[in-house]
């Protein structure tokens, strides 16, 4: 399995749209678990790193330092 390249601040798109119609989330927090925050309605979600690579589909925007 290939690991995924991604970081704070990113833009991602995940497998499956939120409720809200949007399908961009912004990385808002990284450690064990990972918060995302909806583009569309603003809604943040925790899920586990793991779960996360497994969900996320690929990075949209990526942060410049």
């Amino acid at each position: 399995m290939v690991d995924k390249e991604f970081g704070m601040n990113d833009v991602v798109e995940m497998k499956k749209q939120h409720p809200c119609g949007a399908n961009r989330w912004k990385i808002i927090r990284m450690g064990m678990d990972v918060r995302i925050k909806c583009e569309g309605c603003g809604h943040s979600v925790l899920i586990p790193r793991k779960e996360f690579a497994k969900k996320m589909k690929k990075v949209l925007v990526k942060h410049e330092e």
